[in-house]
């Protein structure tokens, strides 16, 4: 299942069942006219009750703080809502704003796994 439309920045994709956990991948940049449409697909999940939601940003090459607050919003709101959150990321223009402003260790970031068939840098 594809999320609403979003600019051509971003792609959001949400996979598995609000019953069971979704997992949320993030592909491209996370600014002050994409974070909008990731706010509103990550409301959607925790209204419709989705017990544990994991959210990829491996793919994301841009954050800025539009996109930080929307990921401090998802933790308040899984806190709240007793979700468990999982946040994944790897690259340094995801890292070290989350680093930068805490939220890196207050959201227990976690690293990728390498992706099949990825070569060395």
């Amino acid at each position: 299942m594809t999320a609403a439309p979003v600019p051509d920045l971003v792609s959001i994709d949400v996979t598995g069942s609000a019953a069971t956990g979704v997992l949320l991948t993030v592909t491209g940049e996370v600014d002050s006219s994409t974070a909008p449409s990731l706010r509103e697909v990550l409301d959607t999940l925790f209204t419709d009750g989705v017990p544990m939601l994991t959210v990829d940003l491996d793919g994301v090459t841009f954050l800025d703080s539009a996109g930080l607050c929307v990921l401090a919003g998802a933790h308040r709101r899984a806190t709240e809502d007793g979700v468990v959150l999982r946040v994944i990321a790897t690259s340094r223009a995801v890292v070290r704003p989350l680093q930068i402003t805490g939220l890196y260790g207050l959201l227990a970031v976690e690293q990728a796994e390498p992706r099949a068939g990825a070569g060395a840098a």
